[in-house]
């Protein structure tokens, strides 16, 4: 199993336990609020968390896999080399944003929060970890581009050499 496969797995395995959770708290606050009159008070604050983890962490996953939305008109109408090119750009682009946005601009806030002390308003825990995912998230992003980056360029050079 290669390094990948392992990561897409570990992935995998932490985007089920976060979904499995969101939808536990849900079905839970949902219950505490029409079936016992008793709201509970954390329910939104966690499923809102949730939702932030999930939805950053399945953007790297599906990244990994390739699966993202595409506009894919341009390849269409490129050589099979060109369309090559444009994957080894674009996925250069997704290196200098996640890397630049994600890891160092997410990374500051981390900090920044931490800093602060700013605590979440019903759970009172640390609202740093709760964005902790942004520079988790840019990580993998960019392993995944790199590692795609790096398939491209042996794609390329078998193009070449034809």
């Amino acid at each position: 199993m290669t390094f990948r496969a392992r990561v897409d797995k570990v992935l995998e395995f932490f985007l089920v336990v976060l979904m499995s959770t969101l939808v536990l708290d849900v079905v839970w606050q949902v219950a505490s609020r029409y079936l016992f009159g008793n709201p509970s008070s954390f329910t939104d604050e966690l499923a809102t968390f949730l939702l932030i983890w999930v939805g950053l962490a399945g953007a790297a996953y599906v990244k990994g896999k390739n699966e993202h939305l595409a506009i894919d008109i341009l390849h269409t109408k490129l050589s099979p080399i060109n369309v090559v090119r444009m994957m080894m750009f674009i996925n250069f682009l997704v290196v200098v944003f996640s890397l630049t946005i994600m890891v160092v601009g997410g990374s500051w806030l981390v900090y920044t929060r931490f800093v602060l002390g700013q605590l979440s308003a019903s759970m009172q825990v640390p609202v740093g970890y709760v964005y902790m995912i942004v520079p988790i998230s840019g990580l993998l992003m960019c392993y995944y581009a790199i590692d795609d980056i790096s398939h491209l360029v042996k794609q390329h050079k078998s193009f070449k050499q034809e």
